[in-house]
């Protein structure tokens, strides 16, 4: 009796866990990855400033919600909560945080991504921005389909409200 219980508890344990597998934290290796490209407008003009701080060094650290609109292979919108290093002695702003992503990549269906290890530098004489974007499905995700992108991202002007233009490039995998 108790080896028939056992057995049955490891074929339920197996089946829950093809049902619910665990989560990584990157793209399945057996999946390739495919080119995407596009443009954004991160929406400075509509930010909301949480925080401004200045530290001991006299850099200013700033924390705000943000939203940026996708257009290309990933269409959608971001809401991004960033932390802002300004270092005006130094020229430079160093930005990261956390943000999500839902819409869709390369007109497949409707996703969310989650990125908490993105990059951004800004050089404050000449405005030259250039970042990193890693995009990945929530561990707690439950939808279809889940996938992953990694982005360089190339600042390329500005609207007339102010708000920030740029490209990004990558690749993406599904899974």
């Amino acid at each position: 009796m108790s080896f028939v219980l056992s057995t049955v508890f490891l074929v339920a344990t197996a089946l829950a866990a093809s049902v619910h597998p665990v989560q990584s934290r990157g793209p399945r290796p057996d999946r390739h990855p495919v080119e995407v490209e596009g443009t954004g407008v991160h929406h400075f003009s509509t930010a909301r400033t949480h925080s401004t701080t200045q530290d001991e060094d006299g850099v200013v650290v700033q924390r705000s919600t943000d939203t940026v609109s996708l257009d290309g292979d990933l269409f959608g919108t971001v809401l991004y909560h960033s932390t802002a290093r300004i270092d005006e002695g130094a020229g430079t702003v160093v930005v990261t945080g956390a943000q999500l992503f839902s819409g869709t990549v390369l007109g497949g269906s409707p996703t969310v991504m989650f990125d908490d290890r993105f990059r951004f530098d800004i050089d404050l004489a000449t405005g030259a921005t250039h970042g990193e974007v890693h995009f990945e499905p929530s561990a707690d995700a439950r939808h279809e389909p889940r996938v992953w992108c990694d982005l360089i991202v190339a600042g390329i002007g500005r609207t007339p409200e102010g708000d920030s233009t740029f490209s990004y490039r990558g690749t993406c995998r599904t899974g």
